[in-house]
């Protein structure tokens, strides 16, 4: 999508993909990497998303990455933070307590800004591109990511005409096509998303597979 979209949305409050609390798939799996205590963690389009606070709670470093700014802008709003705001390479990067984000286009981004992160935490990024963009956006991370850091990806698979996206529909077939020549896919768990996914359920979709996939550098 264009960045006017997603601006767009942030500004009128359509934020419909926001969830109220962490991702139960996220506290369920994530212990399996195993990261030392302080580790950074990458969140790409991260929104005012929730699990950054998990993260943190566990004892590690969020770094996000975040196109709109009044999204960053109510993250640290909610927490009751001030964050200090340096301007790197067309970037506003905000950043209180255990939390950076980098507020601008994620295409952008310099691999500085996660040259020390120890994983990576998708859940709404991959989903919220248009097929066409998704290359683009997975050789993105294929290029900043360090080499050591896993990549935790949560995917939506639906029936694709009965949604206009975001969030598209993105299956196991469509992960490996993006990031198999480079990454080990491994799925966690996949399940029956439908139910915790009411927006999407009020859409017209009438089948929804929610999966969690680990992904190591070959």
């Amino acid at each position: 999508m264009e960045p006017q979209f997603w601006n767009d949305r942030w500004q009128s409050g359509e934020i419909g993909f926001h969830k109220t609390e962490a991702h139960d798939l996220l506290a369920k799996h994530w212990p399996r990497l195993g990261l030392a205590p302080g580790s950074e963690v990458f969140v790409p389009l991260c929104g005012k998303s929730l699990d950054m606070v998990w993260l943190a709670e566990q004892g590690y470093r969020v770094v996000g990455a975040e196109l709109s700014e009044v999204a960053v802008d109510a993250f640290f709003a909610e927490r009751g933070l001030e964050p200090e705001v340096e301007m790197l390479g067309g970037f506003k990067v905000k950043s209180a307590g255990p939390f950076t984000i980098w507020q601008g286009d994620i295409f952008d981004l310099p691999p500085r800004a996660v040259k020390g992160v120890a994983a990576v935490y998708d859940r709404a990024s991959l989903v919220a591109f248009p097929p066409e963009m998704q290359p683009r956006y997975a050789a993105k991370l294929t290029e900043i990511v360090p080499a050591a850091a896993p990549i935790v990806i949560i995917g939506l698979a639906y029936p694709q005409e009965q949604m206009q996206g975001p969030p598209f529909s993105v299956p196991l077939a469509r992960i490996g096509d993006l990031l198999s020549r480079t990454y080990q896919i491994t799925l966690l768990e996949s399940r029956d998303g439908l139910e915790q996914s009411q927006n999407i359920k009020a859409r017209g979709v009438a089948a929804l597979e929610e999966s969690l996939y680990v992904l190591k550098r070959k």
